[in-house]
């Protein structure tokens, strides 16, 4: 089993940022793939960003240059700087965590069938 932990959500203004937290814990052998995702009522889970072990990480077109994933793996956090943030960044980010393919992330790597185990989510709200 493993658990996560999102923190970080907030209310912020268009053009703020926000850095979002995921602290997981629990066997450590089952999870290598972490990822972010977020979901707005009424819509499909979205992927957003994830990191492989060794630091590769792959974002969604609509956040590419303007989100960066990273994560400190002796305190088995992963992080979700947000910048440049938009109206339509506005969401329930949740964190994830599933197994490598080949030693990273899998192809469908963005796609929630790839996880196994899930937060409970962060709310984000960015106002015009």
């Amino acid at each position: 089993q493993v658990q996560l932990a999102e923190s970080g959500g907030d209310s912020v203004q268009a053009g703020g940022s926000l850095r979002l937290s995921c602290a997981a814990s629990g066997d450590a052998s089952n999870w290598k793939c972490m990822g972010w995702f977020r979901q707005v009522p009424g819509k499909e889970r979205e992927g957003v960003s994830n990191i492989d072990p060794y630091s590769r990480a792959r974002y969604a077109s609509s956040v590419e240059g303007r989100f960066t994933i990273s994560q400190d793996k002796a305190k088995n956090i992963v992080y979700l700087q947000m910048n440049s943030l938009k109206p339509e960044d506005t969401a329930m980010y949740y964190c994830a965590a599933g197994g490598l393919v080949s030693g990273k992330c899998p192809y469908d790597g963005l796609s929630p069938a790839a996880f196994a185990y899930w937060g409970q989510g962060t709310q984000v709200t960015v106002s015009s």
